[in-house]
């Protein structure tokens, strides 16, 4: 896998979605943003994060909606990484077991299936020895 955001980027196909650095995911100029930093694969991305006790939900337990968003942009970044940039059609989350603030987690996400501008992903999101605290499954669209 490779690191380089940009060169990603700049390798996808012509898009009007345009990388202004913002985006609450992954833009490193955002100082309230999560500033996630993605490694690339064949069609597929992957995460590595410890998010901060501010963004619990309970005592200890990441936000579901933190959750949500990492499971949602480690598979946007598949998309690019098969050279689209896409947006979120639609997003379905199972939630396996409560994630932890303050630990390191890995979020992984691959492109399944290509049917033109259609895209279907799957997510994982786990502490990177084997215990898996969420799956997402998602369809995006090319624009």
């Amino acid at each position: 896998m490779t690191a380089s955001r940009e060169a990603f980027l700049a390798s996808t196909a012509p898009s009007r979605l345009q990388d202004d650095r913002r985006c609450f995911a992954c833009g490193p100029d955002n100082e309230l943003g999560l500033r996630l930093h993605f490694e690339y694969g064949e069609n597929s991305a992957r995460c590595r994060v410890t998010i901060p006790a501010h963004m619990s939900g309970w005592t200890g337990m990441l936000h579901g909606g933190i959750v949500a968003v990492l499971l949602d942009e480690v598979m946007a970044h598949a998309s690019i990484a098969a050279g689209v940039r896409a947006v979120t059609a639609k997003l379905e989350i199972r939630f396996r077991k409560p994630a932890p603030t303050g630990a390191p987690l890995v979020a992984e996400g691959t492109v399944q299936r290509r049917r033109g501008k259609v895209f279907d992903g799957e997510a994982i999101l786990s502490d990177g020895a084997g215990t898996i605290f969420a799956e997402g499954r998602s369809r995006f669209v090319a624009v």
